[in-house]
């Protein structure tokens, strides 16, 4: 199919462009760009005035569970998820039933997508088998069969003798360590953030130590490895001091912040909805102040949704018993734009760098850009449409989002992936 998108601000922070201008499709490939192209006999024309063309979005962190809690989410249901949340790309966390810890799972995973996905799905290995902490995964085996990082995402490995061995090998194979950043004895039984909320509300607090303390064991781990080390949604200010110092020393660390850490604090808890309940919790808002600094800096590399798909048994009991985890493929790029674009004032060429051309380098896949030749994987933005959450249409089998009802500024309007479009408003 030959498809021209006309008229639209063109963002490729990779080759330095933003500008008005069209974009020629070919073959699934980019094949030009520039002003007033001439329109090819037989091909698609999309109007993109008003709107912005950008490389697809790729979501570092998802959370898809299958194979093992089909009744959750699936490959299926949660990649038509992410085509209508923007993305044209997604990393699936291990932590599935099997856990993602051999060949096997791997190439399951990627035959399912390759049926049913109208995304591009990239794996994630477990750092250990089984996600246990104690032995080192097949990484070798998983990065011949597909994985793109390695991580026990949820279960951070305790054990600092352990990671610094599963560091040294994922280096061997030039794979991205991603970290969950949790200290379990000091989080042990906690529900929401430590504060004055916590107190107010009769709930067990996870102190922002909790997650500062391990990040400093894996900057000085990844140090001393020469390891890749990428830092999973980060949410307090002395996580991102840490990141700063980090980088400053010539680590190769990378790190990710989720919409709901920059969007909520503590005080949505209050009321018990078990959908302010994730790991880490919602912080304060001088958490949220730091978040969204470290995003306009470049201190922070990535957005990720950290897409936690729970059925309603797991959401429908008391405050501490409830799963940990929201969904946020459909709500992410909405509440960038509202909260980042049009309040805080985050250009726009920012947040594609977020979403799109960082993630891309991050795992180290030819995405992320539209340069002559590349995938055609595109993502077209409306800053100006108003859209209001209502998880009843969500694509997603998840339902657990604080955000339903809210009213938000800008949107996706149409993916397209390898040239096609996968989804449109």
């Amino acid at each position: 199919m030959v498809l021209l998108i006309q008229n639209g601000l063109l963002i490729d922070p990779a080759n330095n462009v933003e500008d008005r201008m069209d974009l020629l499709v070919e073959g699934g490939k980019v094949a030009k760009t520039g002003k007033r192209l001439r329109t090819p006999r037989a091909a698609r024309v999309i109007d993109a005035t008003g709107w912005v063309v950008a490389p697809g979005f790729i979501d570092l962190h998802v959370h898809f569970r299958e194979p093992g809690r089909e009744d959750a989410e699936t490959i299926e249901s949660g990649a038509q998820a992410a085509a209508a949340g923007g993305f044209t790309s997604v990393v699936c966390m291990p932590d599935t039933q099997p856990v993602n810890d051999n060949e096997a799972i791997t190439r399951f995973i990627l035959e399912r997508a390759a049926q049913v996905s109208p995304v591009n799905v990239f794996p994630a290995g477990a750092l250990t088998s089984r996600s246990e902490g104690e032995t080192l995964s097949e990484m070798g085996m998983m990065r011949e069969a597909g994985i793109v990082a390695v991580t026990d995402d949820g279960r951070p490995v305790p054990n600092a003798q352990v990671m610094r061995r599963a560091m040294e090998y994922a280096r061997r194979f030039d794979l991205v360590v991603m970290d969950h950043c949790e200290d379990p004895q000091l989080s042990a039984d906690g529900a929401m953030h430590e504060g004055y909320y916590s107190t107010l509300l009769g709930l067990r607090g996870i102190s922002p130590v909790a997650e500062e303390v391990h990040i400093v064991r894996d900057l000085l781990l990844a140090e001393l490895t020469g390891a890749r080390l990428h830092l999973a949604h980060l949410s307090t200010r002395g996580a991102l001091e840490m990141l700063r110092q980090g980088k400053k020393r010539g680590v190769a660390v990378t790190a990710e912040v989720t919409p709901h850490h920059f969007t909520l604090t503590d005080a949505a808890v209050v009321g018990y909805n078990t959908n302010t309940k994730m790991k880490p919790p919602l912080r304060s808002q001088e958490d949220v102040r730091a978040l969204i600094a470290a995003m306009k800096d470049g201190t922070v590399d990535a957005i990720a949704t950290d897409h936690a798909p729970h059925n309603i048994i797991d959401k429908n009991v008391e405050y501490d018993r409830a799963a940990f985890g929201i969904v946020g493929l459909e709500t992410c790029v909405s509440l960038a734009l509202d909260r980042l674009y049009h309040r805080e004032r985050v250009p726009l060429r920012r947040l594609v760098e977020l979403l799109s051309t960082r993630p891309a380098r991050i795992i180290g896949v030819d995405r992320g850009h539209l340069s002559p030749g590349a995938m055609a994987d595109i993502t077209l933005l409306d800053p100006e449409r108003s859209v209001r959450v209502d998880v009843e249409r969500f694509k997603s089998r998840g339902r657990n989002s604080p955000f339903h009802g809210w009213e938000l500024r800008g949107a996706p309007v149409m993916t397209m992936v390898k040239g096609r479009v996968v989804w449109q408003a």
